[in-house]
């Protein structure tokens, strides 16, 4: 059974066409999965099993008859619990959401799973209102990493990164905000993916605005574009949205990167490196030489964002809890707190400042790209750390931006960018290549990360 539960998305798809396995046996093996592990690494907050089992027999009948829908059609995926999912409870992490009331309603990318015939399993967890780099909440408690349960899963989808490293579903939606996909991707060793923003249509907006992205997490870059392909179709409700590319995500993935020009940038000029994630950041980098891209070691030039970064995460926050007494606050995650009290303090003329140098950024950035096709980075300058922590011990920080220099940066700028697995460290920790586009390549940033996945896979190593 837990053969089945580590086949690929495309592989069950295939599989399922060619009747040698149905949608029930890889729903039970997913859930099989879940039974053994979740209380392991505190992946899953909500597993609805008669649900996702009456799902899967629709979807093997469809299959046997040879009407199967959409693209996911009998494929187990679950959701992150920031999002609303219809007839589940969506607690975000939090302990002021009253789970007993009406959920009647799906967000664009749950209607679009069901819509395609995806077996909705579960959702899986979340620190509160998905606000920092490693999953904790008052509500859940912490998640754990797979390779070393004394050791965060990162954040904020870590539910969904543990969930898709251990077979329990091989498909997960998660939210990026300042790195919240790429992250926890990073530290299980699995695929995930911050679309340009507004790829993905969102609803409801989230309080964090327009840092905020929706991607798919999985094992491997192909499962992701057949994930991206569903998660990108559009929906009214969110005016933010792209309208739909007229290209196959999955299709595109072939093509490889010689003659791309490509710029690796080691540490984007100020970043401290751990050594082991640097050596295997580079070697990654020379596999991408070895497939014939024109890789340049070159700094993007812009130095560190992190009070833009801030100015619109805290404000964000500050929004977020603006109804809530001090009563009340009391029962949610005291950094949380921190920052939105930080963040209301802000005037409306700082905060305008900081929309008008995070501009510039992006423009930065897009001149950039005039130049590159690529950029290459670690994912997270360290390894997974010790659980139920926000910063790693001995830090003289106190906020999870400290140990994530690489990702909120293109959060502020909208770009593509890709977390694919390219090593261990000697204490078998995952590490994490990051593959950033310029604006809308979402399309070349998965052809990148596939044709470095297919050279170098990883995807045979599982915890143990």
């Amino acid at each position: 059974m837990s053969d089945i539960a580590f086949l690929r998305a495309t592989k069950l798809l295939k599989l399922y066409r060619d009747r040698e396995l149905s949608p029930v046996e890889a729903t039970e093996a997913a859930l099989h999965q879940i039974e053994l592990y979740n209380s392991c690494v505190n992946a899953y907050v909500l597993v609805d099993a008669e649900q996702a089992l009456a799902q899967a027999r629709e979807s093997e009948e469809r299959h046997r008859t040879g009407k199967s829908r959409g693209r996911l059609d009998g494929v187990p995926v679950s959701i992150k619990d920031l999002i609303l999912t219809r007839g589940w409870p969506t607690l975000r992490g939090s302990r002021l959401i009253d789970p007993d009331q009406e959920w009647y309603e799906d967000a664009p990318v749950a209607a679009r799973l069901r819509e395609h015939g995806a077996v909705l399993l579960g959702k899986t967890t979340t620190p509160e209102y998905g606000w920092k780099g490693v999953t904790e909440s008052p509500l859940t408690g912490s998640t754990v990493n797979p390779w070393d349960p004394t050791r965060t899963a990162g954040g904020s989808s870590g539910g969904s990164a543990a969930a898709v490293t251990l077979g329990m579903g091989p498909l997960s939606v998660g939210t990026d905000g300042g790195g919240s996909v790429r992250i926890p991707a990073a530290f299980c060793g699995i695929v995930g993916l911050k679309p340009t923003y507004g790829r993905v249509p969102l609803w409801p907006a989230s309080p964090f605005g327009t840092l905020s992205h929706a991607g798919p997490m999985g094992s491997t870059v192909a499962d992701a574009a057949l994930m991206l392909n569903v998660l990108a179709e559009p929906d009214v409700r969110d005016w933010t949205s792209l309208p739909p590319e007229d290209v196959d995500y999955v299709d595109a993935l072939e093509g490889g990167v010689e003659g791309l020009r490509v710029a690796f940038s080691p540490d984007l000029g100020y970043v401290s490196v751990q050594p082991e994630v640097r050596e295997a950041v580079r070697a990654a980098v020379r596999v991408f030489e070895d497939m014939g891209a024109k890789v340049e070691q070159r700094d993007p030039g812009f130095q560190d964002p992190l009070e833009i970064f801030n100015i619109h995460w805290y404000a964000g926050a500050a929004n977020a809890l603006r109804a809530y007494s001090e009563k009340v606050r009391k029962m949610m995650d005291p950094g949380l707190i921190e920052i939105a009290n930080e963040g209301a303090e802000y005037s409306v003329l700082e905060y305008l400042e900081a929309v008008g140098r995070r501009s510039e950024l992006a423009i930065h950035m897009g001149r950039f790209h005039a130049e590159y096709d690529l950029l290459l980075t670690p994912t997270v300058p360290i390894p997974a750390f010790e659980a139920g922590r926000e910063v790693p011990a001995g830090s003289p920080h106190r906020r999870w931006t400290s140990w994530t220099p690489f990702t909120y940066p293109f959060n502020l700028t909208q770009q593509p960018a890709a977390s694919v697995p390219c090593g261990f460290t000697s204490a078998g920790l995952p590490v994490g290549l990051q593959i950033v586009g310029a604006k809308y390549a979402d399309a070349l940033v998965l052809r990148a990360a596939h044709a470095y996945q297919t050279a170098n896979p990883l995807t045979d190593r599982r915890p143990s």
